[in-house]
């Protein structure tokens, strides 16, 4: 196209469209329309602007164009103005609701899978086997076949036209002889067959026969996918899960009423919070009426025999499993399996019989056990041994009236709700139970009058208006809030649960008594029972739980002000945390007795074994011994002694002496304050009690290696036979040693016969004592004992001691007779009593002085030569000291082996079993109560119960108001 035209062209579109282009323009756009007017005609191209007709007419389509194009535009803006005015509202909505939900605090269910099921059920289950096919390689289940599951549902087929009927449709899931909604709808789009009532009543027919078969599948198809729900919810990680899941309501009540019942017992009080009192005659079905409530048979059961012996506190409440579960214990029982119930009743005997000890029948101590399961009321009952009328051999002799106290005990509580168990297969009259309950509660305000195999009373009885008049309250004189008529067996003690009530039902629906209207719908099975008790105690709980956690708090304000007023400056620790405080003190005691230095355990090791063997060294070995006449006698007297010594009594005597040195020395180290002069940590008398029985039981349990005794009769005989001095410094130290011990004995036997002989003239004098008889006759015999041997000259001493222990007659008779010449009348025992305190006193001076010459007698002594001392060619030999020196050295090694034995092994094992003991302590409750004792004690310990009560009772009434 020429420039030339192309300008004409731009020209005639500005002037059609009214707007003014570009000559540059080069749009495509441009050339599209510059090619349409190249097809027109030139006499069509070359309009006139004079035209002002033509020109008029084309503005005016050209407006009312625009104002079209605009006005649709602008209608078509619109529809997103509702789309998102509706989406923004759904949203708004849905969150609305969240909030109002989560202030609420209300669970909804997810509903999204029911809709989808109820659109398609087959879908809904594609979707469940899809899902559950994902989790099949994580979790190890058995899924079955989507296409077994697919075979429960009616094939869905697609037809054009005419509405197919419901038998085409799903031939096998209807039955054959009923027509379906749309036969019908065809039959009266058909023709007019039938008249319009009966068209309406089969319209009505079949839909409650629709309505009746989906429902069904509904059912079935719930039922699956709660299973399949619940295998998943188990397979996945516990630990997550249960902190997710909050305590019920009924479990945070059934916790308040335990710390109650331990409160209680400790301190001899009652709480009035309520419960169930399960209450009846021996046999009477009270037991069979609570498992039908709890919809398991969990208790023992024995023909005609006491079964319930002590209170077992059952708490219900509804959960996705049948599990129950003892309080003290994180065992669940299954009950669905019998083997698991079957050991249930067994735990459940045993632990009745261990609370009966002392040859009791009953005992008082509750059995708390929870019960959950899918569609059990929440309540707490407790049920209590049967009433009896008379014991019978085998009870003990109060068993009738312990049975009456504890009866009595549960059902005075204000707020208890009684459920008085009646048989109905005997005579009203011989009833026990409803008298004893009348006295507790004569106007029935809290009674419910439950009336016990009523299919047995149905047979036996011949006017059945009397049960009639039991569920109506007039034959017993006793009151109640309501009256039940329950089957709780079908005479078989394995029956089901499921079975018996299936046979409840059908007795109640084929009933003589129910037929003819005697009695009410609502008095009868147990389900009606177990709802009303459930509503019955939920109102009570409401009622009462508020004033019982008031009557708490003042109680905790009265025990803080005792407690600020008695023990100001002192932590309040109950009697758990007193022992640990205890516990930590006693094993950092432990630790000092561990470290004591080497050096002191030698010594103390030496000096114990030392005053243990020292009166069987001198008087066994070297007085007897002492008595040779030369050396060689003296040594081979010496060494058989004391090889008879080390074989048979040395080696236990040392290991006995070691251990009693460890355990003196363990009393010292609990016995002893360490900080004395520390007024800030200022010993605690009240863990007195507690240390000195983990010191005794300590003492008691540790046993010395025994094994040891033959290594140290080694150690032991090596020591005694060294004769060889081998310098002047052990030379020095033997000496040492013997005039330490000997100087030692000599002033215990001076003091033994000052005593016998009594004061001297001087003391007489000075202290205005006198002698009495028997102190007169000795120091006669004394006297004239000096006379006979010259005693008391120095040079006389090597003669008296080398004189016999014991006298000859004939020197005994010469005393005897020169004391009667001077009119003295003396016994032989008075003269040999004498003479061995004496002798005793000689030999030990002889030794002492003989000791003090051999001080320089070393060398010589290791020359093995005789050394001349006096004039007289008298000879000295020194073999004593070698004797003191053996002995010195055995004790020196000995003490260094039973140090290392008790360093190394036995202070250890003492340390592990002081530890034992105090974990054995802390485990017996009862140990702790006897040996924390103190009004410091138990009123921590009341305290600390009491703001647990109060708390528990705070968290439940929060929940309780939640929950309205």
């Amino acid at each position: 196209m020429s420039s030339a035209r192309y300008n004409i062209c731009c020209q005639i579109i500005s002037r059609r469209s009214g707007q003014k282009l570009s000559l540059r323009c080069g749009c495509r756009n441009h050339f599209r329309q510059m090619n349409q007017f190249s097809t027109l005609s030139k006499r069509r191209l070359l309009i006139t602007p004079r035209d002002n007709a033509s020109r008029r007419l084309v503005l005016r389509r050209q407006i009312w164009g625009k104002v079209l194009v605009t006005a649709a535009r602008q209608t078509l803006k619109l529809r997103y103005w509702v789309v998102g005015t509706a989406v923004g509202g759904s949203v708004v909505a849905r969150n609305s609701i969240n909030d109002w939900l989560e202030q609420h605090k209300i669970d909804v269910p997810e509903m999204k899978w029911l809709s989808e099921m109820m659109d398609s059920g087959r879908g809904v289950l594609e979707h469940a086997m899809s899902s559950a096919n994902q989790l099949k390689n994580r979790v190890n289940l058995d899924i079955p076949d989507i296409k077994g599951l697919l075979s429960y549902l009616p094939e869905r087929k697609e037809h054009v036209g005419t509405p197919a009927t419901l038998a085409q449709l799903y031939p096998n899931e209807l039955p054959s002889h009923g027509n379906s909604f749309y036969e019908v709808q065809a039959n009266v789009t058909g023709g007019g067959q039938t008249t319009d009532k009966e068209k309406v009543k089969n319209l009505q027919n079949d839909l409650v026969e629709t309505e009746l078969k989906y429902q069904k599948l509904v059912e079935k198809l719930e039922k699956e996918n709660k299973e399949l729900r619940k295998l998943l919810m188990a397979k996945d990680d516990k630990q997550i899960y249960k902190r997710k899941v909050k305590k019920s309501l009924i479990d945070m009540y059934s916790e308040v009423l335990d710390e109650l019942s331990d409160y209680d017992t400790s301190y001899d009080t009652q709480d009035h919070l309520p419960r169930v009192v399960v209450v009846g005659d021996q046999s009477a079905g009270k037991t069979s009426v609570l498992e039908m409530i709890a919809q398991a048979r969990i208790f023992p059961r024995g023909s005609g025999e006491m079964m319930t012996r002590s209170p077992v506190k059952v708490t219900l409440s509804e959960g996705a499993t049948h599990v129950a579960q003892f309080r003290d214990s994180t065992r669940e029982f299954d009950l669905t399996f019998p083997a698991e119930l079957q050991a249930l009743r067994h735990e459940i005997e045993i632990r009745m019989r261990a609370n009966c000890s002392q040859g009791n029948t009953v005992s008082n101590e509750t059995i708390s056990l929870t019960v959950k399961g899918p569609g059990i009321q929440r309540m707490v009952l407790v049920d209590l041994p049967g009433v009896i009328s008379t014991v019978t051999s085998g009870m003990a002799s109060n068993t009738k009236e312990e049975i009456f106290k504890m009866s009595k005990y549960y059902m005075s509580n204000p707020n208890a709700i009684i459920l008085c168990i009646q048989d109905g297969s005997v005579d009203a009259e011989r009833s026990i139970v409803t008298d004893l309950v009348r006295g507790m509660d004569p106007q029935g305000k809290r009674t419910i009058f439950v009336l016990t195999k009523v299919d047995l009373a149905e047979k036996n009885i011949a006017n059945p208006s009397r049960i009639q008049q039991i569920l109506d309250g007039k034959l017993f004189p006793m009151k109640a809030l309501g009256y039940f008529a329950v089957v709780t067996g079908k005479g078989a003690a394995n029956s089901k649960i499921e079975e018996i009530k299936d046979y409840e039902e059908k007795f109640f629906s084929n009933s003589k008594v129910f037929k003819s209207g005697l009695l009410k719908a609502n008095q009868l099975t147990t389900a009606n029972l177990s709802q009303a008790v459930s509503q019955c105690f939920w109102k009570m709980v409401r009622e009462s739980v508020e004033q019982q956690a008031d009557a708490y708090k003042a109680t905790r304000f009265n025990l803080e002000t005792e407690w600020k007023n008695n023990f100001p400056r002192v932590r309040e620790l109950d009697r758990n945390e007193l022992f640990e405080k205890a516990k930590n003190e006693i094993l950092d005691e432990i630790l000092s007795l561990v470290n004591v230095p080497a050096q002191q355990w030698e010594e103390t090791l030496e000096k114990k074994l030392w005053d243990e063997v020292s009166s069987y060294v001198i008087e066994q070995i070297y007085l007897p011994a002492a008595q040779a006449n030369d050396a060689g006698t003296f040594n081979t007297t010496v060494d058989i002694k004391l090889k008879q010594w080390a074989d048979r009594s040395l080696p236990k005597m040392a290991i006995e002496t070691a251990k009693n040195a460890l355990l003196d020395e363990f009393s010292n180290v609990l016995e002893t304050d360490d900080n004395p002069g520390d007024k800030r940590q200022k010993r605690d008398d009240i863990f007195d009690e507690l240390k000195k029985a983990v010191k005794d039981e300590s003492v008691s349990r540790h046993k010395w290696n025994e094994g040891y005794v033959d290594t140290l009769q080694v150690i032991q005989l090596n020591a005694l036979e060294d004769r060889s001095i081998s310098d002047r410094q052990q030379w020095d130290s033997a000496i040492r040693f013997i005039e330490q011990n000997l100087g030692d004995r000599l002033r215990k036997t001076d003091e033994e016969i000052q005593k016998m002989i009594g004061p001297g003239w001087m003391q007489r004098w000075t202290s205005w004592s006198s002698r009495d008889a028997s102190q007169g006759l000795h120091n006669e015999v004394k006297n004239e004992l000096d006379r006979i041997f010259h005693g008391e000259q120095p040079n006389e001493l090597k003669r008296l001691a080398k004189h016999s222990p014991y006298l000859a007659m004939d020197e005994i008779t010469t005393v005897r007779k020169n004391l009667e010449s001077r009119g003295v009348e003396v016994t032989e025992k008075s003269i040999t009593d004498t003479w061995d305190k004496m002798y005793r006193r000689n030999f030990l001076r002889y030794s002492l002085s003989k000791c003090s010459q051999c001080r320089r007698e070393f060398f010589r002594y290791q020359n093995a030569a005789k050394i001349q001392v006096s004039e007289e060619d008298d000879r000295l030999d020194c073999y004593d000291v070698v004797l003191f020196w053996r002995i010195q050295r055995m004790l020196s090694i000995t003490s260094n082996a039973l140090r290392q034995q008790v360093m190394n092994t036995e202070a250890h094992r003492l340390e592990n079993e002081v530890k034992q003991v105090l974990e054995d302590f802390g485990q017996n409750s009862l140990k702790k109560i006897e040996l924390l004792q103190g009004r410091r004690v138990t009123l921590a310990e009341e305290l600390r119960k009491v703001r647990d009560i109060q708390q528990k009772l705070e968290d439940f009434i929060e929940a309780l108001k939640n929950e309205r």
